[in-house]
């Protein structure tokens, strides 16, 4: 299994608190929830399993409207944890996906989305952090999380090259309905 490679067979998509509360103090939020959105519609066009987390949502509130609505009738996880892999059912529904590579989204990136790629690492499965599809409140927490998750193994990666290591060629329905969206 190559580490710097993707393809729709190995690949699982994990969402990580992209939340009402959380997301309106981002500065990035726009940028984010976009390329999640891609992200999120390359995963249904190639039936790659997504999994979507909330942390303390009584707290920090539902996911943002415009995932929830792009992943219905599919729920959140709920956790209390920062890392997904430390509580509730995600490490379970994670090894049911029979995925190794993990594309990973979210906020904020150096606390829930660290810690997550982290303990992800840990257990053996190879991360791609989708930089453009993370953020967190300071650019300085942003790049340092960044720089530590590359550090720890984690594959860096943008959202587009995500996309179309995943279609692997053009000419497809599937090029042409992702194509239009990143236009």
């Amino acid at each position: 299994m190559d580490k710097f490679l993707l393809s729709k067979n190995e690949a699982v998509l994990v969402i990580v608190d992209i939340q009402e509360r959380l997301a309106a103090v981002m500065s990035e939020r726009k940028k984010v929830v976009d390329n999640c959105l891609h992200l999120i519609e390359v995963s249904k066009l190639l039936n790659i399993p997504i999994v979507l987390n909330e942390q303390y949502p009584k707290g920090l509130g539902p996911t943002v409207s415009e995932i929830r609505e792009a992943l219905h009738p599919c729920g959140p996880l709920e956790k209390m944890t920062f890392s997904c892999c430390r509580g509730g059912a995600f490490s379970d529904v994670l090894a049911a996906s029979g995925r190794k590579k993990v594309i990973l989204a979210g906020m904020e990136t150096h606390v829930c989305v660290l810690q997550t790629a982290v303990d992800l690492l840990k257990t053996g499965y190879l991360v791609h952090l989708t930089k453009d599809a993370t953020c967190s409140r300071t650019p300085d927490n942003f790049n340092t999380a960044t720089e530590f998750m590359r550090d720890a193994g984690a594959v860096i990666n943008c959202t587009e090259t995500v996309l179309f290591q995943l279609l692997e060629k053009a000419g497809t329905d599937e090029f042409k309905v992702i194509s239009k969206r990143i236009k």
